[in-house]
């Protein structure tokens, strides 16, 4: 089955005011109100949405609340059931100091299609389209880099990899330095690391390292549309982390985990730019009107597109933002 493609231009609408919401705190200093506005903002359009709704990649439990946790039930519940991935404000550091890269980013797939990771890192690879075997987790990086710069006919000093910027990750900057590849480190926003894969315009060939589980599943989400390479291991590093692991059913702790296990059947995947990155241009209000930049992709529909919009914002949210009301609480 598809997913209505009416929900395309809801779910646009969700990551849009979310963005919309965040924006008014850019370079406050204060991630934590401007990912709760994110939060805010986004369960309240949600909400609104004909659908019966559970997220399954949230931020944290129930008793974490109010942030969009998992397990959370969302929309009016006169409609399909969906899963929901959300991450109301990747970049939350990019976004409290004015930096580039925050997104606001929600995804949502067919009930029991999306697959429900622990909170925990993920040790992971994408590249764009490739043929299967020829880059593996498993692999040591000089044969997947190998593999890769002689599938895309370029000179393996041409490749250009994309690494989170982590004491961790030091052992792979410095062989891809050996290796003389083209290294773009980024300091946070794991989820739009590994889309700069998804064209050659953002000039990566391969996203690489460890990074959170949650974001992982949200990229995959993404990939998927363009039918991109990916793999992801869990990786636990405690008692706690394995235990909420086997009571979410994982019982192989090792698994590698392919893009089909981890996104089923139809998607839809929407991030808007909060601070302008290279691949989306952030927020930008004139007046009553705001206009933003998302990247959405409908998996059944072949639909992969940056749209770029201008709405208006509601009287009640100017109010909010003119009277400096204090509350967490923002709607548009």
């Amino acid at each position: 089955m598809s997913i209505d493609k009416k929900y395309v231009d809801q779910i646009i609408k969700v990551s849009e005011r979310a963005a919309l919401a965040s924006s008014y705190l850019v370079g406050k200093k204060d991630k934590i109100a401007a990912d709760q506005a994110a939060v805010d903002s986004m369960r309240h359009e949600l909400n609104k949405i004909d659908m019966n709704g559970e997220v399954v990649i949230g931020e944290g439990s129930l008793d974490e609340a109010p942030m969009l946790y998992t397990g959370e039930k969302l929309g009016n519940k006169n409609g399909p059931y969906f899963d929901i991935a959300v991450d109301p404000l990747e970049g939350t550091n990019f976004a409290a100091n004015n930096l580039p890269g925050a997104t606001s980013v929600i995804a949502i797939a067919e009930k029991g299609n999306l697959f429900n990771a622990p909170e925990t890192y993920m040790d992971k690879i994408a590249t764009g389209p490739i043929e299967k075997g020829l880059i593996d987790l498993d692999f040591p990086l000089k044969k997947n880099v190998t593999n890769l710069a002689d599938y895309l006919n370029k000179d393996i000093t041409l490749l250009t990899a994309c690494v989170m910027d982590r004491a961790r990750h030091q052992k792979i900057i410095d062989e891809l330095k050996q290796l003389n590849i083209k290294i773009k480190l980024i300091t946070d926003g794991d989820v739009l690391g590994a889309l700069y894969v998804t064209n050659p315009k953002y000039n990566v060939d391969i996203f690489l390292g460890i990074g959170g589980g949650p974001e992982g599943v949200l990229a995959a989400s993404a990939l998927d549309a363009f039918d991109c390479h990916f793999q992801g291991r869990f990786i636990f590093d405690n008692d706690k982390d394995i235990k909420d692991a086997k009571e979410m059913g994982i019982s192989d702790l090792n698994k590698k985990y392919e893009l089909n296990e981890i996104i089923k059947g139809d998607s839809i995947f929407c991030s808007t730019g909060i601070t302008t990155s290279e691949m989306l241009t952030g927020v930008e209000i004139s007046n009553n009107k705001y206009t933003t930049e998302t990247l959405v992709t409908h998996k059944s529909l072949k639909f992969k597109e940056i749209l770029k919009r201008t709405n208006l914002i509601s009287e009640w949210f100017l109010s909010q933002v003119r009277s400096g009301n204090k509350k967490k609480s923002i709607k548009t």
